[in-house]
């Protein structure tokens, strides 16, 4: 017998060893998330994807599925505290989504347009990342980073190079690269590696292709992230999320 677990009320099947955020994506289900890819090992850092399992707070990516689970997701109560989340991250960077790049392909964006967050709330940090233009196929803008390490592990983990890394601590936390000067042009770093296209927001950038696809034509433009995440890599035989597409003011 197939085991599952209760998603919002709905059975959710699932194979030993999998996470409640792969069986949810596995069955066309959105569980908000940044710091979570599917190629990498999940280590939980970003807080998005919490839900409450029987009760208690958890991590989506990081909790182990089980039988007989009650798994909330979309409820007010995680909606407000995701909403809370992508806020503090909106004040802690420099995001100013109508003049960057990545606008429209920007996961953080895209969440924040799918939590309803309108406003960021809290007092902008501001702080001053310098901008890497060293390399000469590849532009770094430290001041989106969102620490999700994503790059991190890709850069380690798939292309073996560990070119980048997170230094500091608290709010001095930030994203390095790991050569003596601490620019990527005195790395390994190449336009191809994994690492170059993980970026879920505007950080690693590549040089003389800047909005080869116009902005309302992109990713996000044309569905919703939930509808976009719920599909990308699920099996053919996954349920279809019935989400409709939400329309932007």
């Amino acid at each position: 017998m197939t085991a599952h677990f209760l998603l919002d009320g709905e059975p959710i099947p699932f194979v030993p060893g999998q996470t409640i955020k792969e069986a949810a994506k596995a069955a066309g289900k959105y569980i908000p998330h940044l710091c979570w890819h599917p190629d990498f090992t999940a280590h939980g850092s970003c807080k998005l994807c919490t839900v409450k399992v029987g009760g208690r707070f958890t991590t989506s990516c990081t909790a182990q599925a089980a039988e007989g689970q009650v798994v909330e997701n979309h409820t007010p109560e995680l909606k407000e505290k995701r909403k809370t989340l992508l806020q503090l991250l909106f004040v802690e960077g420099n995001h100013f989504c109508p003049s960057c790049e990545k606008s429209g392909n920007c996961g953080l964006q895209a969440t924040a347009y799918e939590m309803g967050m309108l406003t960021p709330h809290f007092d902008h940090f501001y702080p001053d990342r310098p901008v890497d233009a060293s390399h000469p196929d590849v532009l770094l803008d430290f001041n989106r980073c969102i620490m999700c390490e994503l790059c991190v592990r890709a850069s380690r983990d798939v292309d073996g190079k560990s070119v980048f890394a997170l230094s500091g601590r608290g709010v001095t936390s930030h994203l390095v690269v790991n050569s003596e000067s601490g620019r990527l042009a005195d790395t390994d770093f190449a336009v191809t590696d994994r690492a170059a296209d993980v970026c879920p927001v505007g950080v690693i950038l590549k040089k003389r292709v800047g909005f080869a696809v116009p902005i309302g034509s992109r990713e996000y433009d044309a569905r919703p992230i939930s509808d976009v995440a719920a599909h990308a890599h699920a099996p053919a035989h996954a349920p279809a999320d019935t989400a409709q597409t939400k329309e932007r003011n």
